[in-house]
């Protein structure tokens, strides 16, 4: 996958590590940068071209999928944590869980599903999916998301198989704490958005399956198959 000359788009890109990349492919040479965001008034960034989409609504994603048809890099990077504090077997675990899975796992299916005949007409392209460590923990302080991180890592998994045919390379993207608003209140290291962004991009060039964008996450990976693995 090639930045330079690149047709992409971010989801939730108006913030965090989102708008951080729309500002690294700018920064590479993309072509033509989409932000996609529920409210396109909120993606300012001189260079970018905002577009509607709530990647819940399966009504947006079928207008983008419609509108971007120069595309080769689609960025599945919007999530949310709704289940802060609230472990899986406290009231409203359920509830968190659905909202999650239908932002965290469900929107980027959709999206995937939709641009792949748009990705695979302008020569195969890329899909980076915005994972985390807690695809492979679950943290009692977010155990739904945990839940549904590792759901994800399982689709991106899938989707690479998918999608090998027609050319298109899917990566996934593993990192613990980011410095941004979601993990405003998480105390310890957090690594800044712009180097999250640079190494995904980088990853994404290598043609790499999985991008590891810090000490903990390849610390965990590695720690999946000791004795007792690291999960347990």
């Amino acid at each position: 996958m090639h930045i330079q000359d690149s047709v992409a788009l971010v989801t939730g890109a108006n913030r965090g590590l989102g708008l951080a990349f729309t500002q690294a492919l700018l920064a590479a040479g993309a072509r033509k940068v989409y932000a996609a965001v529920r409210d396109p008034a909120t993606a300012q960034l001189p260079g970018v071209e905002a577009i509607r989409l709530d990647v819940t609504s399966a009504k947006d994603i079928a207008a983008a999928a419609a509108a971007c048809t120069d595309l080769t890099l689609l960025i599945n990077n919007a999530g949310i944590l709704d289940g802060q504090g609230r472990q899986l077997l406290e009231p409203g675990s359920e509830d968190a869980a659905q909202r999650e899975f239908q932002t965290n796992v469900l929107g980027p299916l959709r999206l995937t599903r939709a641009f792949a005949p748009v990705l695979a007409r302008n020569g195969g392209g890329a899909v980076l999916n915005v994972l985390s460590v807690l695809s492979w923990l679950n943290a009692p302080s977010a155990a739904t998301y945990s839940v549904s991180k590792a759901a994800a890592w399982s689709l991106t998994n899938g989707l690479r198989h998918e999608l090998q045919g027609q050319g298109t390379q899917v990566t996934g993207l593993h990192v613990a704490y980011i410095d941004t608003d979601m993990a405003r209140t998480v105390p310890g290291h957090k690594t800044a958005p712009e180097e999250v962004a640079r190494l995904a991009l980088l990853g994404l060039e290598a043609g790499e399956a999985e991008v590891l964008a810090d000490t903990l996450s390849r610390q965990v990976r590695a720690g999946l198959s000791a004795e007792p693995g690291v999960y347990l």
